[in-house]
């Protein structure tokens, strides 16, 4: 096994493109480390320049203690695994996994023990006669996760290796990739545009945005104590309500909402004082967001009074769309992402809400899990 350490890289293309920008990651032996961000923002650029198979511009990127910039793929002693499998038609299971090693001129003992054993694990020993045509798609990935394996490489790389399959079988494979990588203790860099599979898969997670490396932490973090805006809406599902507000006596103006802000707010963020009489952004997560006639209790000041646009039940709780007449803040290039981005709000609510389209609505705010961040430069509030 090896670490990984790209360390100020860059990638400019002939036509000038700069698709990396000085992008230094520390990647530990045995770690599984995740790339995630929208589409086009070079997570997977990055994956292809630790797999030699884009050069580097500038910087320097090691595997273990060797520089590897100039060394070719074969040698860089890493198994990649792509989305779209990569197997050969006319081989049958047992060979797709074991040709890398028959290339290799690896004895044929030992190929067949590395087979049935990367069979076992990933529980295909009675498709190892089989050819991919006859295999379903979570099977086929199994095969293409069973020809690394066999390898007993120091890294395996996996570019959005789920992408393909449906949304059962997504949730189930990450699962075995997860036990799987665990169970080898491999260094690996997975690169993903879902953020739910991010956040479920890696030890830590490095969000990219334009090239740029945005923050890099442990998934309770970026969740918790997201740098910037970008981070913020990025990370979330449904993704975080993100509007324009001012600070002002201990208040929070939101739109035509007043909401009363505690001490503890004040004092996990001390810089936040700083901003009284400021516009800020002001971020929900729409899980911080209660039906009033359900909470227990309900704090003086810190409820919305809105009207229900639309509802989505999910059986055990109920996504509810609602007005808000507060001004959207802009969280930049999101394409694909699932973000709020106009004068709707997003709460998730339990399932005994019984709010229907147009319904009015006592929406309770859990005032102590608001975020904020500074209008200009988007940078969070903490210290």
């Amino acid at each position: 096994m090896a670490s990984i350490a790209i360390d100020r890289v860059d990638k400019i293309y002939p036509n000038d493109f700069h698709a990396i920008h000085d992008l230094s990651l520390d990647v530990e032996d045995g770690e599984f480390l995740v790339l995630v961000g929208p589409s086009g923002c070079g997570k997977s650029t990055a994956l292809r320049m630790v797999a030699g198979l884009e050069e580097i511009t500038s910087g320097a990127l090691r595997i273990g203690d060797r520089v590897v910039n100039d060394v070719e793929p074969k040698q860089r002693d890493i198994a990649m695994v792509f989305q779209n499998y990569a197997l050969y038609p006319q081989m049958t299971v047992r060979d797709n996994i074991g040709f890398a090693l028959k290339i290799a001129k690896v004895p044929k003992k030992e190929i067949a023990r590395r087979v049935d054993e990367a069979a076992r694990m990933l529980e295909l020993i009675e498709q190892l006669d089989k050819k991919p045509a006859q295999l379903s798609g979570g099977q086929r990935q199994r095969v293409a996760m069973g020809r690394a394996v066999v390898r007993q490489p120091s890294a395996f790389l996996m570019d959005e290796p789920l992408s393909n399959l449906d949304a059962k079988l997504r949730v189930q494979m990450r699962a075995e990739i997860s036990r799987l990588q665990r169970q080898l203790g491999v260094t690996t860099i997975y690169v993903t545009h879902d953020q739910v599979e991010a956040m479920t898969m890696g030890d830590r997670v490095a969000v990219l945005k334009d090239g740029r490396l945005q923050q890099v932490d442990t998934p309770q973090n970026l969740y918790d104590r997201p740098v910037n805006v970008f981070v913020a809406s990025f990370i979330g599902s449904p993704a975080m309500n993100l509007y324009e507000a001012v600070l002002h006596d201990g208040r929070l103006q939101l739109g035509s909402h007043k909401l009363a802000l505690p001490r503890s707010v004040f004092e996990r963020r001390p810089a936040l004082r700083r901003y009284d009489s400021r516009s800020i952004v002001t971020g929900i997560r729409p899980e911080h967001l209660q039906d009033a006639s359900l909470a227990p209790t309900v704090t003086s000041g810190t409820t919305i009074t809105s009207r229900v646009e639309f509802t989505e039940s999910l059986g055990h709780e109920v996504i509810v769309h609602f007005m808000m007449d507060a001004k959207p803040a802009d969280p930049g290039n999101l394409e694909g992402a699932d973000v709020v981005t106009s004068s709707s709000a997003v709460a998730r609510l339990d399932s005994r809400s019984a709010c229907g389209a147009s319904d009015e609505i006592y929406i309770a705010v859990a005032v102590e899990h608001l975020h904020f961040f500074d209008i200009d430069d988007q940078t969070a509030i903490w210290d």
